[in-house]
């Protein structure tokens, strides 16, 4: 029988513990971060940086640092007016005659900033006043150069490619998530038991694999900010963005999908030796889940089986080869800040980047823990300095977590995709908590006069007996 972990211990977004404390004034000071860039410096300043000249451009890390941060400070179709303003108030390029040696210089950079804008943040010009202002100011430098207006072109050309993907996604959830009562059980003929599906768990974890780095990539940077957006006390306006943080929260979804998953085909059948070999089957999925990189559907798996009403099926668990169980729990451990997992994820992380195949390269991260490192960094250093200026330091930390997220998402899958199995992932139905509990009791007798009212409750209020 397994240890249960407590739900609590399970981070998700509305639940994510105390606010550590803010850090001091000298641990937020330090020397210049990248070439140029100051630890702190007023948002005019940093915006100042952000904008090419014919003599310089921005470091990669600082664009994607500002970019990713700015949007605490001021909307990406305003950042992108005022950079656009900058652009043509250094360069002149209000000027009815324009110096088209100085342009032919700075005409790359600033397409070249356009790109990199464009390629990582696509959502921030889906507004049709964002991509007017990138048509003015490239219509602006294009009569020195026929070739800057073809690659205007080719710009849009595959943002509009890149939005119209990012609007499609994957299998949507909606309607399938919703858990199921006991009464409406579906009968064996309509409801096909996993097993039946898929019974050698090294595919099953190739196909969870797939359906995490499918939503994975739906996932934009700029969520993990808009996430924790709270108003600017500098600022007279409401936060700059209010619910753009959908493909975040659905992937929070999945995993809450797949623990109820996990729960209900263990808790269908009612056999106990037809529910140890499926608790077997997981046990096995989840090892090489955690052997391909997927952690994510590892700790997903491990909630499943730990979830009350299968935790206490005593009997049933009796029947079960426990060792490779706990050895998987103890990998995800959340004593010490989930210590080992940590050191098990440097671990893929390190093999990834030292990958010769595909399959080496995969890392999918606890998701929910990476939202809680991201939330108390967040929460633990403050935006604004005494003094007013941003606190560059803090968001370029926050930067380099989102940046390696980034690069695990970008992992093409290895393995080939079985259609069936992925829509059983995603549409079979799962219980209700209430419901894994009847089918618990229905299974294993309540053992306690907690768990006997708790039966007689469920009866009456599920299945309508007294």
């Amino acid at each position: 029988m397994p240890r249960t972990l407590s739900i609590s211990n399970m981070v998700t977004p509305g639940s994510l513990g105390p606010h550590p404390p803010e850090p001091t004034d000298g641990e937020q000071a330090g020397q210049p971060l990248l070439d140029g860039a100051p630890s702190s410096a007023s948002l005019d300043t940093l915006i100042e940086q952000l904008v090419p000249k014919a003599d310089y451009y921005p470091e990669k890390a600082y664009i994607f640092t500002f970019l990713l941060s700015s949007r605490l400070f001021i909307e990406p179709r305003e950042l992108l007016a005022r950079v656009c303003h900058l652009c043509i108030k250094q360069q002149q390029l209000d000027k009815p005659v324009l110096d088209k040696a100085q342009v032919r210089k700075f005409g790359p950079k600033l397409l070249q900033l356009l790109a990199e804008w464009t390629e990582t943040f696509p959502r921030d010009f889906q507004e049709e006043s964002t991509i007017s202002h990138l048509k003015d100011v490239v219509g602006r430098i294009a009569p020195c150069d026929e070739a800057y207006r073809k690659r205007m072109h080719q710009l849009l050309q595959a943002l509009h490619q890149k939005l119209a993907a990012l609007g499609q996604g994957p299998e949507s959830l909606l309607g399938t998530d919703k858990p199921i009562s006991y009464r409406n059980k579906p009968p064996a003929s309509i409801h096909r038991e996993l097993l039946n599906i898929c019974s050698d768990p090294y595919t099953l974890a190739q196909q969870l694999t797939h359906v995490e780095l499918e939503r994975l990539r739906d996932i934009g940077p700029e969520e993990f900010v808009q996430a924790f957006v709270n108003k600017d006390p500098l600022a007279s306006t409401k936060p700059c963005f209010s619910d753009k943080t959908n493909n975040l929260e659905a992937y929070v979804k999945w995993f809450n999908r797949l623990c109820y998953l996990v729960a209900t085909e263990i808790c269908m059948p009612s056999k106990k030796k037809q529910r140890a070999q499926v608790i077997e089957f997981f046990i096995d999925v989840a090892r090489e889940c955690f052997n391909i990189g997927n952690f994510n559907s590892l700790m997903a798996i491990i909630s499943g089986m730990n979830m009350n009403p299968v935790s206490r099926l005593k009997k049933t668990w009796a029947k079960v080869k426990t060792a490779k169980f706990f050895i998987l729990e103890h990998q995800m451990d959340p004593t010490g800040n989930f210590c080992n997992y940590r050191t098990a994820l440097r671990g893929a992380a390190h093999r990834s980047l030292t990958a010769h195949s595909s399959r080496e390269k995969i890392v999918i991260p606890f998701f929910s823990l990476l939202i809680k490192d991201i939330y108390f960094l967040n929460e633990g250093c403050a935006n604004r300095l005494p003094n007013g200026h941003v606190n560059f330091e803090k968001f370029l930390e926050l930067a380099k977590q989102v940046g390696e997220f980034i690069t695990w998402k970008q992992v093409e899958c290895p393995f080939e995709q079985d259609p069936s199995i992925t829509h059983y992932l995603h549409t079979a139905p799962i219980f209700s908590e209430d419901g894994l509990y009847l089918a618990s009791y229905e299974s294993e007798s309540p053992e306690n006069q907690t768990e006997k009212e708790r039966w007689k409750s469920l009866r009456s209020s599920i299945l309508g007996k007294t």
